[in-house]
């Protein structure tokens, strides 16, 4: 049985929302008074009704259903690459040889620099936008998952062998669960990455989307829709933080930490 939080413990729990809430009631007042001009940053009232307007007329749904998949498809491609290539790197060493140091120096490449080329390689469609958040989304998958695998403790592949466990035994049972939690990390990271790569894709020629309404926001100066569409990205990351997180607890509750805190 864990003993009962300290006092204080709950005070600064409660106190975390003191900060935000204050930054959020000066903004207003700001607003009110004439302090922050309408045209420079929207008061927080105006944005929840802007937002619960764009909602009723569909316009929000629609457009966030659009940007949603963009993220999904192209994080999917990214991160089926970014595993096989980790697999193939850690897993063997003509691999490692291979695949390494191509990945290290597309590491060094900054992915917006990319974004002309695939227009030109891909037109102003759908497919750069899905191409940038893919190819942003490669490298902390296989990172993570390279360094897990390499990571693992060789006396437990040892302790494996001396049961009579094969190559693909070893490979299942040992070295894959053990590379587990650092596969999660770079999946988590990649999530963060696929959403600023998503607002920067959506600046290329949309015609929906997130990145579409901010376009037509920032045409006729409406700081209310743009700060709307930005409260959306940041749901968009923290509920798929949220997810990984909750991936996490299940996949690996066999962790000494994750035992001890549902304990």
């Amino acid at each position: 049985m864990r003993p009962a939080s300290p006092p204080w413990r709950v005070r600064l729990s409660e106190a975390r929302w003191i900060s935000p809430i204050a930054l959020l009631l000066l903004w207003e007042l700001g607003s009110r008074t004439g302090i922050i001009p309408e045209r420079t940053l929207a008061a927080p009232s105006s944005v929840l009704l802007t937002m619960a307007g764009m909602i009723r007329s569909g316009e929000l749904p629609s457009n966030l259903f659009v940007s949603f998949w963009r993220a999904l498809i192209g994080l999917s491609i990214g991160t089926t690459i970014g595993t096989v290539l980790g697999l193939a790197a850690g897993l063997s060493r003509q691999g490692d040889a291979v695949i390494d140091p191509v990945v290290q120096i597309k590491r060094t490449i900054p992915v917006v620099a990319l974004s002309p080329l695939f227009i030109v390689w891909f037109g102003i469609g759908e497919t750069p936008k899905i191409a940038l958040i893919a190819f942003a989304t490669i490298f902390p998958i296989y990172l993570n998952l390279y360094q897990g695998i390499r990571g693992v403790d060789v006396r437990l592949i040892d302790a494996a062998r001396s049961f009579g466990l094969s190559r693909s035994e070893i490979i299942w049972h040992v070295i894959l669960p053990g590379a587990l939690p650092s596969l999660l990390t770079g999946f988590r990271y990649s999530l963060s990455i696929a959403v600023i790569m998503l607002v920067i894709a959506e600046q290329i020629n949309a015609s929906s989307g997130l990145g579409f309404l901010i376009n037509n926001a920032r045409d006729f100066m409406r700081t209310d829709i743009i700060v709307v569409c930005l409260m959306v990205y940041a749901i968009l990351g923290l509920g798929g933080d949220l997810l990984v997180r909750a991936i996490e607890k299940r996949a690996l509750a066999w962790r000494p930490s994750m035992v001890e805190a549902r304990s």
